[in-house]
């Protein structure tokens, strides 16, 4: 009996000290610090955002707050400017107008992380230049101490449109300011809209533009005219996403559209870049020069049943087909179509002709037509052998097999780039084909071998950039400039 008197008592002892243990082990965990002497770590001590549009909500960007120290810290107060536009959440903690922008509630435990969420509406500026908005996020310590993260974009002042409709004929002139288009714009039939020179159009992702009477978009070669989408953020640090394609609707020219032209004209990053419905092909449809149409998810140009002429024009790297024409009078001159769309493999071909209607013209001359594939160029016979099915390439550098003897004849002062060259592809041609940055520059590099062979009657005296075409002119949309290092 009395030794389990004796071992109850030990027992209890144990149980004690064991009770003892634990409760300073929670005792500790719950223990938070003030001390100056613990500092906390960021990983970044700045969340930059690029160039934003005023009253117009940024993407989210977040920050990692870390506590490597071996203590628990709880900060004095964590708080963010009240006038600046950025919003800011803490560890699930929005600091806000409701809290006076600031909490005192924020704990970070020992080898632990918090994460914070900015986002900046900004409000308009009095300058309709870039103007710098700027805030620091501030975590205050024991005695005062402080550590800060720094908020910072360039806001820029900008007109709004939605859902625009031109029933008269109207000049669109921003006067320097950038014209946002939400929804798209409408260009009725009996209506002209023309694009100033020098102005840029920023379309949203569900905006286009949609043309039943008139477009007239002439920049020159200092003020050209750009049309692209709304995002001026980055979609990772090396690519903005003005490099990437989809990003807005592109450019429609219904039916009933005549006479619209395009010149020093940008046309980039859409889904279709310009589609074109059928119409009378003894009007003139749609004449560009000087123009480029890039990076599309969809189709470069998509004509059916036109009349188009494109002179000094590059379109590059679609999805679909680069030039997709189905019947109608084309006329191509001095252009580069080149296929080096990075995002599928399984992209279309830099010209695609075809005969659902009749083809009464397909012209292709002094043309650079390349890219990653053995064979770029695409032709479908029509099954109706009384169609017309009527095209010629003339003095043009081309990616893909020498025709039959029987082909032959449509095509004439050919050079056939070497398919069996899978090094370099068509890439050899221009200055700078970097697929992984989505960076292009479709200038002729020394290689190539359209330097010097386009017709000299025949090619246009001017390139793409407005530089005059010397005595031996290449081809291609732009002439080599060994001046500028290319």
């Amino acid at each position: 009996m009395m030794k389990s008197v004796r071992n109850s008592g030990l027992i209890a002892a144990l149980l004690g000290m064991l009770t003892v243990m634990v409760t300073a082990a929670c005792a500790n965990d719950d223990d938070f610090v003030t001390s100056p002497a613990h500092r906390v770590a960021f990983s970044a001590d700045t969340i930059r955002f690029d160039t934003l549009f005023a009253n117009v909500p940024s993407m989210t960007q977040s920050v990692w707050v870390y506590n490597h120290s071996n203590e628990n810290i709880r900060f004095q107060n964590v708080s963010t400017g009240k006038t600046a536009g950025f919003r800011v959440n803490v560890d699930g903690i929005y600091l806000g107008a409701e809290n006076n922008y600031q909490s005192s509630d924020i704990e970070l435990r020992k080898g632990d992380s918090l994460r914070v969420f900015v986002e900046l509406t900004a409000p308009r500026a009095s300058s309709d230049s870039p103007t710098l908005t700027e805030d620091d996020l501030v975590f205050t310590l024991g005695e005062g101490v402080e550590q800060k993260i720094h908020l910072n974009a360039y806001t820029w002042n900008a007109l709004m449109a939605r859902n625009m409709v031109v029933s008269h004929d109207t000049t669109l002139d921003s006067q320097g300011r950038p014209l946002v288009i939400y929804g798209g714009i409408r260009v009725d039939s009996a209506a002209t809209l023309k694009i100033a020179a020098g102005q840029t159009l920023y379309f949203h992702g569900d905006a286009g533009l949609d043309v039943y009477g008139t477009l007239i978009a002439q920049g020159n070669d200092h003020q050209p005219i750009t049309l692209r989408g709304d995002r001026l953020d980055r979609m990772f640090d090396y690519l903005p996403y003005d490099r990437v394609p989809g990003q807005w609707k592109g450019v429609h020219l219904h039916t009933s559209s005549y006479g619209n032209q395009l010149s020093y004209t940008d046309i980039h990053s859409t889904f279709d870049g310009v589609v074109v419905d059928s119409s009378d092909v003894n009007k003139q449809k749609l004449t560009a020069s000087q123009t480029t149409i890039h990076n599309c998810q969809g189709t470069g140009l998509k004509t059916t049943n036109s009349n188009i002429v494109l002179s000094n024009t590059q379109i590059t790297n679609t999805l679909g087909d680069c030039v997709e024409v189905d019947g109608g009078a084309v006329e191509i001159n001095n252009s580069t179509l080149a296929q080096f769309y990075p995002f599928d493999g399984n992209r279309g071909y830099a010209l695609h002709f075809s005969a659902n209607h009749p083809l009464t013209k397909l012209n292709v001359t002094n043309s650079l037509i390349t890219g990653y594939a053995d064979d770029l160029i695409s032709g479908e016979r029509p099954e109706n052998k009384e169609q017309p099915f009527n095209f010629n390439f003339e003095d043009c550098v081309l990616r893909t097999p020498k025709p039959t003897t029987a082909d032959s004849v449509y095509f004439k002062n050919i050079i056939y780039e070497d398919v069996k060259d899978t090094t370099k592809y068509g890439e050899k041609n221009f200055v700078k084909i970097d697929a992984d940055k989505q960076y292009y520059d479709f200038h002729l590099s020394k290689n190539s071998a359209a330097v010097d062979k386009a017709n000299a009657k025949t090619a246009r005296p001017v390139d793409r950039d407005g530089v005059k075409r010397d005595e031996l002119p290449d081809i291609g949309a732009y002439e080599y400039r060994k001046e500028n290092g290319r």
